[in-house]
């Protein structure tokens, strides 16, 4: 049964905004209308996981801002996509820093460049974020250089301003990257992760957290610890680093996914699980995890939703030019249809369009 939600108004700027209330738990769902997650931020539009991306988000209209979170040397959670920073950092040109270069192996698989396990947080202060995906987001470009990486402590003050400043609750959506490879080395994510939230006035039920992972061994040990909401996220194919003989594809059952209601809240899929393209790249017919999935308790957060031609179906492109922004409001139509209570989106512009219900600004 859905949970009652109200639409709360208020004048901001001239604009009518509308707040749509989050619900109280995740198995309370569907919600009346889905959340919106920026992906990294306003990523689309300014260099991933960086102040300034999260704050273009806030401004754009997302309920939750979602930094993917690794550790410095000296125990300190900062925003990276992965700890290894080559393609986020100017650290390859930093010559202070050259013979830092090494390989590693992250969840079985050899990694070659930087990561912010061998950096303490002043020395990843002096690095510059740049676009991760410069040919397909050249604009970006213009802002590399100009952000540094922001510390988790660091977001969660972001959004207490704005809440402060624009009225507006803003949710945090954390994910822990490789947490077991951080554990492995004396770095786990789950006390720094909880005593920042902690710190900043989050724990309850109801505050406006996700915590997500691609592993089960930490959701599990998060679900011990904190009332907060949990998300297992599920990639379409493989299975999680921890659980080498657990697959994907069998969390997706309806076993599985009752299996993940006992320590999780919801799910994060990839999108091509919730809805499949065909052998042309158009969208095909829904599956049913959706369905299972809320039959199971748990809300369905698929990810994620870009702009750009390059990733959208065929159907929903504009033209031939990869970098060229396609119709992302069909793409996201078609997934609030098929019943997902939420999405990740790098464009939170676009999304927010797409997600309002009509007349509700």
């Amino acid at each position: 049964m859905p949970m009652p939600w109200s639409l709360a108004k208020m004048r901001c700027g001239g604009l009518l905004l509308a707040l749509i209330a989050v619900p109280l738990m995740a198995k309370d769902i569907p919600m009346a209308t889905p959340i919106l997650i920026a992906h990294r931020g306003a990523s689309g539009e300014r260099p991933e996981h960086t102040l300034a991306s999260y704050q273009l988000a806030i401004d754009q209209g997302a309920d939750f801002i979602e930094p993917d979170l690794v550790l410095t040397k000296d125990g300190i959670l900062v925003a990276r996509h992965e700890n290894e920073i080559s393609e986020t950092t100017d650290v390859s040109v930093r010559a202070e820093f050259a013979a830092r270069k090494t390989t590693k192996a992250i969840d079985g698989e050899a990694k070659s460049g930087w990561f912010t396990e061998d950096f303490t947080l002043a020395e990843l202060k002096t690095l510059r974020a740049k676009e991760r995906l410069p040919q397909l987001r050249p604009a970006n470009m213009a802002y590399d250089g100009q952000f540094d990486v922001p510390t988790f402590d660091e977001i969660l003050e972001l959004i207490k301003v704005n809440e402060a400043k624009i009225k507006r609750r803003i949710g945090v959506y954390p994910e822990t990257k490789h947490p077991t490879y951080f554990t492995q080395i004396g770095l786990p994510h789950e006390g720094v992760l909880l005593a920042s939230l902690t710190r900043f006035g989050y724990g309850k039920r109801d505050d406006l957290v996700f915590i997500q992972s691609f592993e089960v061994g930490n959701l599990k040990a998060l679900h011990g610890k904190t009332k907060l909401r949990l998300i297992q996220l599920i990639d379409a194919e493989g299975g999680p680093a921890d659980a080498p003989t657990v697959r994907y594809a069998d969390i997706i059952t309806l076993e599985g996914l009752k299996a993940v209601a006992k320590y999780a809240d919801g799910i994060g899929p990839n999108k091509a699980l919730v809805i499949p393209r065909d052998a042309n790249g158009a969208l095909g017919t829904p599956t049913m995890l959706v369905r299972n999935a809320h039959a199971a308790g748990l809300a369905v957060h698929p990810w994620t939703f870009r702009r750009e031609n390059y990733f959208l179906p065929t159907g929903q492109k504009a033209g031939a030019d990869p970098t060229t922004p396609g119709n992302l409001a069909a793409e996201i139509g078609a997934f609030v249809v098929a019943g997902v209570d939420g999405l990740f989106s790098d464009n939170s512009a676009e999304a927010r369009a797409a997600l309002t219900p009509a007349g509700a600004f």
